[in-house]
Formats: C-alpha cells, sequence, structure tokens
C-alpha cells in the first residue's frame, strides 16, 4: 500500500499532525481530489455508531469523544477534535458527501483493558492528539526533519512548512495552480519511511498493536468497499500501513489482549484542554492562532491584529487603526527579514509588544490567554449517549438558567430566592459527589448568611467526573444521597463526619441528615481528643446557622453541637499544661475557633424564625436552649488565663478573649499582664504570653489595643526594657512576630508613644488628661473634646446650644 498520488496508486494514506490547520486544509483538498468511497480514520472504532451525530447543528466543536469502562467509569480516554483538526474535517467531509465512515484504531476495550501503569499511555497520546503523532517515538522526527533543513525549532519549521502552506490566500512558492494536493502527503510519508529506517519503528509499546489492527480494519474496508479509500492517520504510521505484512501475523499480535466493556459518547471540550500546558494537553500550545489560520483564509495578519485590537480596547488600551497598521507592517518585516513564507506568533507577538504595548510584556500575556489559547467551549446534541446522571445534570442546568462555560466566572446567590437557591443546592451536590463545576467564594459586601458566591469553570474532564458519580444514582438529588449516607457510616474521624454534616445540610439532603447525624453522635461520643472537637465545633455551629437560612429543622444537629461544646469546656483546661511551642500554637487555634463558635451558637438560643412561605413552611417553636454558654465559656478561658501550668500564649490568648467580651473587672488585664510579664517568669514565656494577647488575631486590632491602652503599652515597655542582655535574642523572634502583623500606621504610633515615654506605672495612679501623650491616655483630654462640639450640635440638631460641657457628651 502506498499513498495515493497523481498516478492513481489506492488507497490514499492521509499522513497528518493532530490539531493541524494546514493538515486539515491539506486533508480537505485531498479528499476532494480522490473522491473515496469510505473515509477511514484513526480513532476508537466504539465511536463508529456515534458518527451521524456529528452533522447535527447542536455539534459545535472542539468536542472529542470519551471512552469509559462502564463498572469503572474513571478509566477513561479522550479523542479530542477541533475545527482545524484533520480528523474533524474529514468527518465532515464524509457526512455531507454520504460517504461511510470508519474508526479504525485499536478499540479502546483493549486500551483500558490494559494496566495503566503509565500515565503516557497511547490511548491518552491519541486523545491528547501529539503534535504529531510521530512525537510519541524516541526520536522525534519532525525535530529530525526540522534539523535537516537548517531549523533550530521544530515548531516554526512544521509551521512554515505545513501551518502557512497557501495560508494569506496565495500557493507556496514554486506550486503550480494544479498541482496533486496528495503529493505533499506522499512527500511527508516517504520521510517518516525514511525515519522509521533510520531510526526503528521504536515508540510505544502499544504502537505495534495499534498498526496492526489499522491494517486489519483497512484490509476489512477494501473488501467491503474496494481499494478507492482514504485513510486519516497519524503521519508516523504511513510507513506501517502501507507495509506488506499478512493477516495471519497481525492477528497473532493481537491475540489474547484483555477486553473490558466500554461506553462511548460525545462531550464538549474547549481550547485550554488542547494546548501542551494543560490537563488532556494536545500537544499544540496555540489553539487559538490555529484556529484563526483555519478559518482565516485570506489575510491571516491583517485579521489576527484586528482581533488583537479589539481585546485591548476592551482592556482600556488606546489602540486605533494606526496602530494595527504599523503592527501589520513590522510584523511582515520580521517575516522577511528572517526568511518565514508568513509571518508567526513570534513575529506577532513582537510587533504587538514593540507597537501596542509600548515595550512591555502586559499586552501579550493578556492576548496570549485571550487569543492565542482562547477560551472556547465546544456543544453536544442533547440527544448523545450519556449516562443518567449526566442527563438529569443537563436538565438541571437548563432549570436553573445555569450554563456550563469555559471561562471562569463568578455567580452571585441571594439564597432567600428560589431559583438562586436551587443553584446553590446542585453545586453543593455537586461537590459532595466530587464534580467541583463551582467552588465557593467569599462574598463581597455582605456577611449575611443569605449570600453565596461561587467561581464557576466547566472543565472537560468533569464529563468523566459524572459518569463516576452514576454509580450512586440516576438523579443529582439521589446520587449525593446515597453517597452521603454511605460515607457517614464509613467514616473513620470526628472531623469527617461533622464536614459530611455540613455538605447535607448545604445541599438539602434531608434523606441523608438523619444517618448522618446518628453517625455524629456515635463519634462524638467515643472522641476523646479535644483538638478533634474543637476542630469540628466550628463546622457544626456554621451547619445550624445555615440550617436556620434555608429553612430547615436543625434542631439536633444544635444539640450535637451544644453537648460536643460542653465537652470542649471540659477538655481544655486539662489539655494545656505540658504543651511545646508547636502545640500551644494549635491549640491557640482551637482556643479562637471555639470562641467564635461559642459565639454564633448562643446567638442559635432563641433563633429568629424565618417568615412563612412556599419554601419555608409554618414557623416553629424554638427549641429549648441549655443555660449561658457564654458565662460558662467564659469562665474556661479565666481557668486558662490563671493557671501558671499553661502556656504564656495560650493565658495571653485567654486573657486577650475575656477582655475582647468585657468580662474582666476593672484593671484585671493590667493584673494578669503584670503577673505574666512579672522578673520570674522565663522571658520566653512572657513573650509568648505578648504573643497570645497582643498578636493579631481575626479581629486584626491587637495594635489598636495598645496604641489605646497605655496602661498595657507601659507594662509591655517596662518589661521589655528589662529583659535581661543573655535572654533577649531568644525573645526577640518571637517578639518580631507579634508586631510584625500589625499595619504601618500602628507600628508607627507605637514607636512614637514608647519614644515619648511611659505615661503610668504598674502601681501609680491614671495620669492626669494634660500628659503628655494627648489622645491616648485614659482620661479625658478637655481641649481635644470641646473641639467636636460644634459639629455634634449639629448632627444632632441642637443647633448652637446645648451640649456646652464635654463630660455630658461622655454622659
Amino acid at each position: 500500500m502506498s499513498g495515493r498520488t497523481a498516478d492513481g496508486h489506492r488507497p490514499a494514506l492521509l499522513g497528518v499532525r493532530h490539531h493541524g490547520p494546514g493538515s486539515a486544509r491539506a486533508v480537505h483538498a485531498a479528499l476532494e481530489r480522490c473522491a473515496p468511497a469510505a473515509v477511514l480514520i484513526e480513532g476508537p472504532p466504539e465511536a463508529d455508531a456515534l458518527v451521524p451525530l456529528a452533522a447535527r447543528d447542536g455539534m459545535r466543536p472542539p468536542v472529542a469523544l470519551l471512552a469509559h469502562v462502564q463498572d469503572d467509569p474513571g478509566r477513561a480516554a479522550f479523542w479530542p477534535l477541533a475545527e482545524f483538526s484533520p480528523e474533524w474535517v474529514a468527518l465532515r467531509w464524509a457526512l455531507r458527501h454520504d460517504v461511510p465512515v470508519r474508526f479504525i484504531d485499536l478499540p479502546a476495550a483493549h486500551t483500558l483493558a490494559m494496566p495503566q501503569d503509565d500515565e503516557s499511555t497511547d490511548t491518552d497520546r491519541a486523545a491528547d492528539g501529539a503534535a504529531p503523532d510521530a512525537t510519541d517515538v524516541r526520536i522525534d522526527p519532525i525535530r529530525a526533519l526540522a534539523g535537516t533543513a537548517g531549523y533550530d525549532d521544530p515548531e516554526r519549521w512544521w509551521e512554515d512548512v505545513v501551518e502557512h502552506r497557501g495560508a494569506g490566500g496565495t500557493a507556496p512558492e514554486g506550486a503550480h495552480p494544479d498541482a496533486d494536493p496528495l503529493a505533499p502527503f506522499a512527500a511527508l510519508a516517504e520521510a517518516m519511511a525514511a525515519l522509521r529506517e533510520a531510526y526503528g519503528d521504536g515508540g510505544h509499546h502499544l504502537d505495534p498493536l495499534r498498526e496492526a489492527h489499522m491494517r486489519l480494519r483497512l484490509r476489512a474496508a477494501r473488501k467491503e468497499f474496494g481499494d478507492d479509500l482514504a485513510v486519516v492517520c497519524g503521519a508516523w504510521h504511513v510507513p506501517a500501513l502501507a507495509q506488506r505484512t499478512t493477516m495471519t501475523a497481525d492477528r497473532q499480535l493481537l491475540k489474547g489482549l484483555p477486553k473490558a466493556k466500554v461506553a462511548t459518547t460525545w462531550v464538549p471540550w474547549t481550547h485550554r484542554r488542547l494546548s501542551r500546558h494543560s490537563g488532556y494537553g494536545a500537544g499544540i500550545a496555540s489553539p487559538g492562532w490555529y484556529g484563526h489560520l483555519f478559518s482565516a483564509p485570506d489575510r491571516p495578519v491583517e485579521r489576527w491584529l484586528t482581533k488583537v485590537a479589539g481585546v485591548l480596547r476592551e482592556e482600556d488600551y488606546a489602540v486605533s487603526s494606526a496602530h494595527v497598521i504599523e503592527a501589520v507592517r513590522l510584523a511582515e518585516g520580521l517575516a522577511t527579514v528572517r526568511g518565514r513564507p508568513l509571518a508567526g506568533l513570534t513575529e506577532l507577538d513582537d510587533a504587538i509588544r514593540a507597537v501596542m504595548g509600548d515595550g512591555t510584556d502586559a499586552p501579550s500575556a493578556l492576548i496570549h490567554d485571550r487569543l492565542v489559547v482562547g477560551e472556547v467551549l465546544g456543544e453536544v446534541p442533547d440527544d448523545a449517549p450519556a449516562v443518567p446522571l449526566q442527563r438529569d445534570l443537563t436538565s438541571s442546568q437548563r432549570t436553573l438558567r445555569l450554563k456550563p462555560e469555559a471561562l471562569e466566572r463568578e455567580l452571585q446567590l441571594d439564597l432567600r430566592k428560589d431559583t438562586d437557591a436551587g443553584r446553590s443546592r446542585l453545586l453543593h451536590r455537586l461537590r459532595l459527589l466530587g464534580i467541583p463545576w463551582g467552588e465557593p467564594a467569599r462574598s463581597r459586601g455582605s456577611t449575611g448568611t443569605f449570600r453565596e458566591t461561587w467561581q464557576l469553570r466547566w472543565e472537560p474532564e468533569l464529563a468523566v467526573r459524572v459518569a463516576e458519580a452514576g454509580i450512586w444514582g440516576t438523579t443529582v438529588h439521589t446520587a449525593a444521597t446515597a453517597k452521603a449516607t454511605t460515607e457517614a457510616t464509613s467514616a473513620t474521624s470526628l472531623a469527617e463526619v461533622t464536614a459530611l454534616a455540613e455538605h447535607c445540610l448545604l445541599a438539602a439532603l434531608p434523606d441523608a441528615l438523619p444517618v448522618v447525624m446518628r453517625a455524629l453522635a456515635d463519634r462524638a461520643a467515643l472522641d476523646t481528643d479535644v483538638g478533634h472537637l474543637a476542630r469540628a465545633l466550628p463546622a457544626l455551629v456554621r451547619s445550624v446557622r445555615y440550617g436556620d437560612v434555608r429553612g430547615t429543622d436543625a434542631t439536633a444537629l444544635r444539640d450535637v453541637a451544644t453537648g460536643l461544646a460542653e465537652r470542649v469546656f471540659v477538655g481544655l483546661p486539662p489539655a494545656c499544661p505540658g504543651l511545646d511551642a508547636d502545640g500551644a500554637a494549635e491549640l491557640r487555634g482551637h482556643l479562637d475557633a471555639t470562641h467564635r463558635a461559642v459565639a454564633l451558637l448562643a446567638q442559635q438560643d432563641n433563633p429568629p424564625q424565618p417568615p412563612a412561605g412556599p419554601r419555608t413552611g409554618q414557623r416553629t417553636a424554638p427549641p429549648a436552649r441549655p443555660a449561658d454558654l457564654r458565662a460558662r465559656w467564659a469562665d474556661v478561658l479565666r481557668t486558662l488565663s490563671e493557671r501558671d501550668t499553661v502556656p504564656g500564649l495560650i493565658r495571653g490568648r485567654a486573657t486577650r478573649l475575656l477582655l475582647d467580651e468585657g468580662a474582666l473587672a476593672d484593671g484585671g488585664a493590667e493584673r494578669l499582664m503584670g503577673l505574666a510579664l512579672s522578673p520570674g517568669t522565663p522571658p520566653t514565656d512572657a513573650a509568648g504570653w505578648i504573643e497570645g494577647f497582643a498578636g493579631d488575631g481575626d479581629s486584626g486590632d491587637g495594635g489598636m489595643l495598645l496604641v489605646h491602652d497605655t496602661r498595657l503599652l507601659a507594662l509591655l515597655d517596662g518589661w521589655l526594657t528589662g529583659v535581661p542582655d543573655g535572654a533577649f535574642t531568644d525573645v526577640l523572634p518571637l517578639l518580631r512576630r507579634t508586631f510584625a502583623t500589625y499595619d504601618t500606621g500602628v507600628r508607627r504610633t507605637l514607636g512614637e508613644l514608647a519614644r515619648r515615654g511611659p505615661t503610668t506605672t504598674t502601681s501609680g495612679p491614671a495620669p492626669a488628661a494634660d500628659t503628655d501623650t494627648p489622645g491616648f491616655g485614659p482620661g479625658l483630654d478637655r481641649d481635644r473634646a470641646a473641639a467636636v462640639l460644634p459639629t455634634l450640635r449639629l448632627l444632632l440638631g441642637h443647633g448652637q446650644r446645648g451640649f456646652d460641657d464635654p463630660m455630658e457628651v461622655a454622659s
């Protein structure tokens, strides 16, 4: 067998580079010339039944053939096809001309059944569309050919010889208008034959099996359709298909291959996934540029730079028509100087940087992301084969008007609206199923629980995740319920069950919640590690809060959270003594988390009832609550703050939390600080106390506390100046870590206050109002207070009278 040329040899073997616009144009011209009776394409034979779908109006590339093992959907492979893929062009040509199409590669039933000990299996490379297919071998044939032609860059050689061939509306230099369109394929086949002879058939261990199966399929097609055939395959395989072998030898080579039951379908793909640097990369670094070359039959440089100008103008770059004209001239001049038939991306990028970007790389980075790679998501018909779960997901997306998009976008939800609440439930259920279409993000401008913000981005491999999740059920709701129930019974840690309970409330899975709650109660009763309990409490309290805003009965969850808080109260004091620095730092985090959780849980003692409506139903009486949790938590903090055996970091943090809650008597903070910084306390322990007390926590106001309370600042200043020289180097890292978190303005103010000197002592009286640090002492500065009285009168509507004494304002 040999590639068909002008002398009439048949069949026509069209060796191509996967996802190459030059190859795609050449394939189209060759098919128009030879008009074959059937078209054979490198791809999984299981996809033969899916060929008619490629002609549907709802099919828009980039798309991919997906094959997966039915019993193990995680074992899957993709065969992506873009608009400029030679295989796609051949497929569409055959459908337009009512010509039969057959896929002839090794069946996915075999490749997916083989041990997956090598991530870069040939099936993956077929899916990736390696550029060209020859790159799968030990010697890169394109690099070898480029080197022979005097190129040091194989990509640049391939573009000049193939991709830019005929681009711009002109034939290659020296080409005759009536030249045989099959001639380039014959020349490429001859070059590949020479390379295989020089370097061996080499390559992946599946290559001989694939090529043997292709020869068998080719023989079967010749018997069915005659010799008038066209074969579209990777250029590296052409010599193997032209090789004269016996049918018996090929069958013997394929005998005994493992086999699995597989399912195939079409799935949407993206340009980003066609790029070399991502997921199932297809080996082309510039799919957007290749798509432009394929779709712009004339003046591709001018059209490309016009697109670039449009993108830059959207980003407020001052780009005019004159910039476009100058950039075109520069790009074409650079191509001429460099001996290229057409300006490529290198020349265009240089022109954009020099003319439109004023010599900076910022526009080039933007253009690379938007145009060179691009964010294009393909589409497939609704009636394409799919697992039931995928069909339910598609229906839900349509009902909720939540269309999958390749470009990342932010979605703001108001859970008081039925549609937004439905979107939230769907996204949370998908996350529970391991389908991360959306990721929760921090809401801007609102901290209410009725607000949710998501970052959405649909990635092609999520189709595999959907197929994998199909084992749990036929709808998103039932599948998420089944998975949550199963995970609740198999979870081994309290944290896992706590997180699962939170997911069930967010995803609105009432059937799964009782099972999860029983598992949660069992794990909480058996777990004695106070760290585990403290880590689980915040998630439980958040779940109670979520239940209220979603109209979900979270009474059982609230009871478990209250019991968990009580166990934390009992277990914290005995867990603190004897901790090292790392253990103290970890427990400090648990202390802060528990403090926040108790505050939220205490607010649930009499939670506001949501209004009656179609979604929340009738109001229910608030559940009975235990005694004041805040008061009990304050007792725990007092215990921690006063025990000498507790690390200084924990004592300081407990003191600070008490101070913030207003649970310390007058002078209580100064007393505890004086004890912690007394001469008998080791300097490192005292520095730890300072870090716990004055370090910026969640509130971020540790520095402001010292700015406005000069008694505490004086205590700290007195201790610091009295640290012995030998111990100072030990405490310095701790102090730097504490004060480095303060804002620049806070540090500057503290430095100024320290420079002026202390305003009080540990035993002295409070300073007078006219101290040398006006505005920062504990007393009232009457002069500064009087300066704001006129403004206060106007704000309060008293005109020019009233509030003549600043003390009246204070009262």
